[in-house]
């Protein structure tokens, strides 16, 4: 394989400023090679596409790098055609999905990917290069056609992993929700990050970057810890059936 994922927990980490911890972890994907990257911002919401490419473009201006948002381009799918690298921005998932879908790129993407042009998620970013958006922690604002996602990685992982209960808590913590899961999608598993952790990958292997390990829920309700630097085959990690097998996943 010869593709270039980087799937980043949170676009901020602790009390950093946006992406200032992410700045090793994106050149780790870009290498610091002269690229323009395709920005979608489809997961802002209560914010504008302009205002939400003003935020990133500085950040990776700063890095080296030059940025520039899908929406302005009046062709969204030939503008992913000839992107160089594809940055996709963190909000609302089921907002980002339906408007993937309603700009025609889901494929466009996966195939750009697929043949090697890098792409660095963040959030929800993260969620749709999953095969579905099921392990998301949003709420579904809105209705995409199906949950269906990119499947750049072959099982879901769910970002912003935080362990346990704030005090006073009475609703269910991740570990719970996710053995709900679990319990229902058997034998599927899911990969954690905490914030400011990454998984990077070039499509067969991968690697959790940051300071903070993630974790691997199996299906048989263990936490496995999956250290940082620590390289492992992607086929570990039980996704769901060959996407021709699929359910729709329709909400």
């Amino acid at each position: 394989m010869n593709q270039r994922i980087l799937l980043m927990s949170s676009s901020r980490k602790d009390a950093l400023g946006y992406l200032e911890h992410a700045e090793e972890q994106i050149h780790t994907l870009l290498r610091r090679e002269a690229r323009k990257v395709l920005f979608v911002p489809f997961a802002g919401v209560t914010f504008s596409f302009d205002a939400y490419e003003e935020i990133v473009k500085p950040v990776f201006e700063r890095f080296g790098y030059a940025l520039e948002s899908i929406h302005h381009h009046s062709d969204p799918r030939r503008a992913v055609e000839q992107a160089e690298a594809v940055a996709v921005g963190g909000g609302n998932t089921f907002a980002l999905l339906k408007r993937m879908y309603d700009a025609d790129i889901v494929d466009a993407i996966r195939a750009k990917v697929q043949a090697g042009t890098p792409y660095v998620g963040w959030s929800a970013g993260s969620n749709v290069a999953c095969p579905t958006i099921r392990t998301t922690n949003d709420m579904p604002v809105v209705q995409p056609p199906t949950l269906r996602a990119l499947g750049l990685v072959p099982f879901q992982i769910n970002p912003h992993f935080i362990s346990g209960k704030p005090v006073d808590h009475n609703g269910e913590s991740r570990e719970e929700r996710l053995a709900e899961f679990l319990h229902i999608n058997a034998p599927e598993e899911v990969f954690a990050l905490p914030e400011g952790s990454a998984l990077y990958t070039d499509g067969a292997n991968g690697s959790v970057l940051g300071d903070r390990p993630a974790l691997h829920f199996t299906a048989n309700r263990e936490v496995a810890t999956v250290a940082c630097g620590e390289t492992f085959a992607l086929s570990k990690i039980k996704g769901p059936a060959a996407m021709d097998a699929w359910p729709n996943f329709r909400l």
